[in-house]
């Protein structure tokens, strides 16, 4: 999810062939909700947040590894059953 406009958003995905949709926060309230949004420079920070099937955050990443990430995620993923 970025504050990025729809149209960047889908250009990114097209560029580098994601099979699956890029989210928007235009108007930066789920970041803000989940406290990656930073209020001095209205900017979000870089983290990935795991949200288990009820909701509630299974889990919160503040640094990645972007070889490794997928692995990691899908592997909290499953640990959530």
């Amino acid at each position: 999810m970025s504050f990025d406009k729809n149209s960047d958003n889908k250009a990114f995905k097209d560029k580098f062939e994601f099979p699956f949709d890029l989210l928007t926060d235009n108007d930066k309230s789920a970041s803000t909700t989940f406290g990656v949004a930073t209020s001095d420079t209205g900017k979000a920070n870089r983290v990935s947040v795991l949200i288990a099937p009820d909701g509630t955050i299974a889990k919160t990443y503040d640094t990645v590894t972007p070889a490794e990430h997928a692995d990691e995620v899908l592997a909290d993923l499953a640990s959530l059953d």
